[in-house]
């Protein structure tokens, strides 16, 4: 219950609009206590009496009342429903802004799925409970204490009596509330397992199809389905047990009226219209007591989702702007590693150890080794993507640490090893770091990437929309896109993982020779698989489990023999002959290097 109370900071920008329907909601009551007050004197006076008359006027009051509830009931509900509405829509996006703060360590160890369904399903749970809960809550409250003054100031005895069967209520509704919570807990985490199976499905359809495997994906979402189901049916029996329940202890009321105050009429100590507007108060409180379960149900689901929000919401970002951070001048790219370790989270053995590197401006540094040496650990460092575990990274001598960390990302490029495109114009994703960029700007980077051509023969051209993740183009039309997206910031440190293991080889030689020209100026990170990129670059560095184990030229690091020596031999070896043999081929036909678009 707790999170829930935390759920009033949310709550107070809308004081006004609740105080109204607060206000609205104490003339409702008032006018429904009202009624059955007039139906005493319509048989004690209008029918007992005679008096025409007065039972048509109090026809037309009762009336009246009915239609003024209405109004006052659409204005209240209005109300109510736009705070309700205004309370998910920050809540939305207080956690999505939240998440996108968080650091890549929480990314790692969280399920998109689960992070869907809190900003979308259990939002929604919140919504319905501080719309139509919240109000139900305090409607039921004032009409229980309206409903309790007036039958106790009418006949204290038989009001005694009357609400009786109210304490097993109250009690059977505080256990069913203190057992649904954890409940809905379970069925939350149900439905984000849900959506966890979902999105990887989808993202990976090529793959479950590739190997045959749609049967298996089937049952792996009914088992998680079929969880998700279980947990609902629990809540089902539950509420289904307690209903007959609520609606016992109700006909039990109106009997125990019946009966006594029966009596009472017989004994001349109340009259008929007395008895009447009793059982119509103790009637009034039928509905209430029934909507009372709905109202602990969706009281336990609102725990449950706020739970889970703020389980998000209270996860500080382990990377982000320390106070009076440094605003970074325009740099001029140098960077130094000094005896820089690194360790994931959860993690035992150490990414990076005791690396020591100074890199120039405009230098170009190639990083090799075998898979998890460190590579993309070591770049991943620069942008600030995670923190040291132990050492220093600077940047034109201004530790990471210290500045601010827009001023450092905008001046740093990356194209990723998977280029991920949104769903969105190759213009858009193209100017995605600076959407303020002209068409002019946005063509000369995409010519820079060798991409101005495919793009142009797209259906709309630098507007044509691309798939989710881009996959509408070909591998290599994606990975010249990113290239184009990064250029377009005119970074002064430009990271490359791996930009060119998703193309050809003759796209391959398209890009390089933009890159050859666009590098300069630059300091750039290079993890590249491929010899063309190793051997132009300055220096090359070679790690092996999380270290530095050799550092040098191409034909350096050749002649001490070491583990360039033997990757060399293993990966790039025939790579070299290959190439030869292309230079060769293109030098007899004099044939210019066409573009093919990348692998599909």
């Amino acid at each position: 219950m707790r999170h829930l109370l935390r759920l009033h900071t949310f709550l107070q920008p809308y004081i006004p609009q609740m105080l109204l329907a607060l206000c609205l909601l104490l003339v409702m009551t008032g006018l429904s206590l009202v009624v059955p007050g007039i139906i005493q004197q319509v048989i004690d006076v209008g029918l007992l009496q005679g008096e025409v008359g007065f039972m048509f006027r109090s026809a037309l009051l009762i009336l009246g009342i009915g239609l003024l509830r209405a109004a006052l009931t659409y204005f209240q509900r209005y109300a109510t429903e736009w705070v309700a509405q205004r309370v998910g829509y920050d809540l939305r996006n207080r956690l999505y802004n939240h998440i996108q703060q968080l650091s890549f360590t929480y990314h790692d160890h969280s399920q998109t799925g689960q992070l869907i369904s809190r900003c979308i399903e259990d939002v929604r749970a919140i919504e319905r409970f501080a719309g139509t809960g919240l109000i139900d809550l305090v409607r039921i409250t004032l009409l229980l204490a309206g409903i309790t003054a007036l039958l106790f100031n009418a006949n204290p005895r038989l009001a005694a009596i009357a609400l009786l069967p109210t304490i097993p209520l109250i009690i059977i509704a505080a256990d069913y509330g203190r057992r649904i919570g954890g409940y809905f807990l379970n069925i939350d985490r149900a439905l984000g397992d849900l959506s966890t199976r979902l999105q990887e499905n989808v993202t990976g359809v090529q793959v479950v199809r590739a190997f045959a495997r749609e049967p298996y994906e089937i049952e792996r979402f009914a088992y998680t389905n079929r969880i998700l189901f279980q947990g609902r049916l629990k809540v089902l029996g539950e509420w289904a047990k307690i209903m007959p329940s609520t609606q016992i202890l109700v006909t039990a009321g109106t009997i125990l009226i019946l009966w006594f105050g029966g009596q009472m009429v017989l004994e001349g100590t109340l009259t008929i219209g007395a008895l009447v507007a009793f059982n119509s108060y103790v009637a009034m409180l039928g509905t209430p007591a029934q909507e009372l379960t709905w109202l602990v149900n969706a009281a336990g689901e609102a725990v449950a989702g706020a739970q889970r929000a703020f389980e998000v919401l209270d996860t500080p970002p382990d990377i982000q702007s320390p106070p009076q951070a440094v605003q970074l001048p325009a740099l001029l790219g140098q960077v130094d590693f000094e005896q820089v370790s690194f360790q994931y989270s959860g993690e035992k053995a150490s990414a990076l150890q005791d690396i020591d590197l100074h890199v120039e401006p405009n230098q170009v540094v190639a990083l090799i080794g075998p898979t998890g040496s460190g590579k993309t650990s070591l770049v991943n460092l620069i942008p600030r993507f995670y923190d040291t575990s132990r050492g220093v990274l600077r940047v034109d001598g201004y530790d990471v640490r210290t500045v601010d960390l827009v001023s450092l990302r905008r001046q740093v490029g990356i194209v990723l090893q998977t280029s991920l495109l949104f769903s969105a114009s190759v213009r858009e994703n193209i100017a995605y770091g600076r959407p303020e960029a002209s068409l002019e700007e946005v063509v000369a980077a995409a010519r820079a990437a060798q991409a101005h051509e495919f793009i142009l023969e797209l259906p709309q051209g630098y507007e044509t929309v691309v798939g989710e993740r881009g996959i509408t183009l070909s591998g290599g039309q994606r990975q010249r896109v990113a290239i184009a997206r990064a250029l377009l910031m005119n970074p002064r440190i430009l990271i490359l993982d791996d930009s060119t293991s998703s193309v050809d080889t003759q796209t391959e030689r398209l890009i390089q020779r933009a890159l050859d020209h666009l590098m300069e100026g630059r300091t750039t990170f290079v993890i590249a698989h491929r010899l063309s990129t190793v051997r132009r670059a300055d220096l090359i560095l070679v790690l092996d489990q999380g270290r530095i184990v050799e550092r040098g030229t191409h034909q350096s690091l050749l002649a001490q023999n070491g583990l360039y020596r033997e990757i060399y031999e293993l990966q790039l070896r025939d790579q070299e002959s290959f190439y030869e043999e292309m230079e060769a081929l293109h030098a007899r036909q004099s044939l210019p290097v066409r573009d093919q678009g990348g692998l599909e």
